[in-house]
């Protein structure tokens, strides 16, 4: 497909290039011709005046000379006889042929002659005497003065064109091909068996498009994988109970060689149930691995739950924001954990602010990390540092009657904590724009948060951080 777009491109341009250049070419070149012989009639007109006032040949040579503009030896006046002289004058160089000379004198107009080196323009003027034609050489040189050099530049133009275009096509291929090669390895690598690849959603819409329906559909197989694993390890159980029956069973039968072989196939048939349920164990934790691994849709998550505790929010009447949830936001993280960890931040917005208090959460997806935001406008944390630890007690988020009584676990945040630690993020506390609480999670993507994706990350990181450090206890 690359390089299919780059070749319609270099044949269009190609084409579109010569349609105009060489058009432009031939009237740069006929402009130089126009503008060669437009300077010998300006040159011949000069002489023209001279001509209707005398035919001295001492005035003509003067006028000659005077006419001139480059070098000399260029204009040529041929006068007919008259009765006083007896012969025609020659002033000046006698470049065409007598009888070209003759046959622009019959026409009475201007004629171009062919000669060595160029060509004369033949002007003819009436004297008092009969015609005298007035004779400008123009050499090939003047012809094609300035045409060699309109011909580089539209040349150099239409190759520039050529190359832009190439260059275009080709970033433009690359865009298409890229995704949908990710596409290809990733449905290759999901037929040999790794169920934790993901594409990312990226480039033309319908490529995108693609990428959503793969990763949905690499989650629905997941999810049925681990349906059907685990059936088999519930059937394995369900076994048990029969399988203790035949075993009581036959050990009632006696001492007989009938009964030995009865409870040798019962107790090969018990090792092979226990078989069974410890492969089906162990698929069900490489599949649970692979989701883990996979990782899911931020936003997806976030929209989900914050359709569950809307309807809270609207009984106590609370006002709720969400944004940057809109688009697919890939994350590295198991989505029944990201779904735990956003459930304990708004969790603990209900439990520590009173009725009415509005909040919000905010998606940021940054080129090494997604950032979480999720601020009230409660009476905010007293003890920021304390609140991340296990144990702590949701008596100090506040000041209010509604915060201050019952306290909490102290897991929820903690929840959140080691989800962002995973990953190798972070989470910071501090004063949200709406005046109460802010917890800010830094999810980094692939656990590049060190080092070079530290640096590829500092400006938004910086920008949320300002807050994040601004931790004030209510009413400083």
């Amino acid at each position: 497909m690359r390089w299919a777009l780059v070749k319609v491109a270099l044949a269009v341009t190609t084409m579109v290039v010569v349609a105009f250049a060489v058009p432009l070419g031939l009237v740069v070149k006929e402009l130089a011709r126009d503008r060669a012989y437009g300077s010998a009639e300006r040159q011949a007109a000069t002489i023209g005046p001279v001509l209707a006032i005398t035919t001295d040949r001492t005035q003509l040579e003067r006028a000659v000379a005077s006419a001139e503009t480059g070098p000399g030896g260029r204009i040529g006046v041929h006068v007919p006889a008259n009765g006083r002289n007896g012969g025609p004058a020659e002033i000046g160089v006698r470049r065409a042929a007598p009888a070209d000379v003759a046959a622009a004198a019959k026409l009475g107009r201007a004629s171009i002659s062919p000669v060595p080196g160029g060509s004369s323009l033949l002007q003819p003027t009436a004297v008092a005497s009969g015609i005298a034609v007035v004779e400008v050489f123009v050499p090939d040189a003047a012809l094609t003065n300035g045409v060699t050099t309109s011909w580089a530049v539209l040349a150099a133009v239409g190759l520039a064109l050529v190359i832009g275009s190439v260059a275009v096509a080709d970033r433009l291929g690359t865009r298409m091909v890229r995704p949908a090669e990710r596409l290809a390895d990733a449905a290759h690598d999901l037929g040999r068996g790794k169920l934790g690849v993901r594409v990312p959603e990226d480039g033309p819409k319908e490529l995108r498009l693609a990428a959503a329906a793969f990763n949905a559909m690499a989650d629905q197989v997941v999810q049925l994988l681990a349906n059907e694993r685990e059936l088999a390890a519930d059937l394995s159980h369900r076994l048990r109970t029969p399988l203790t029956v035949l075993r009581l069973n036959a050990a009632s039968l006696g001492d007989t060689p009938d009964a030995d072989q009865t409870r040798a196939a019962v107790a090969q048939l018990e090792r092979e149930v226990d078989q069974i349920i410890r492969t089906a164990r162990e698929q069900q934790a490489h599949t649970r691995q692979a989701a883990a691994a996979a990782g899911c849709d931020a936003a997806e998550v976030i929209r989900e739950r914050m359709a569950f505790w809307s309807a809270l929010a609207e009984d106590e009447g609370r006002t709720v924001r969400v944004a940057g949830a809109d688009r697919p936001v890939r994350l590295p993280v198991a989505r029944p954990d990201l779904a735990a960890a956003l459930d304990a931040m708004l969790g603990n917005v209900f439990r520590h602010t009173p009725e009415g208090t509005a909040f919000a959460v905010d998606v940021h997806n940054a080129e090494e990390a997604v950032i979480v935001l999720v601020s009230d406008a409660g009476p905010g944390i007293a003890d920021p540092d304390a609140a991340l630890r296990r144990g702590w007690s949701g008596g100090g988020w506040g000041q209010g009657p509604a915060v201050t009584e019952g306290g909490s676990t102290g897991l929820g945040l903690d929840i959140v904590r080691r989800l962002a630690e995973s990953t190798g993020g972070d989470v910071r506390l501090g004063r949200s724009v709406l005046g109460g609480t802010e917890v800010r999670v830094w999810l980094a993507l692939d656990g590049r948060r060190e080092g070079h994706g530290e640096r590829r990350g500092h400006r938004l990181r910086r920008t949320l951080g300002r807050r994040g450090r601004r931790v004030t206890r209510p009413g400083s």
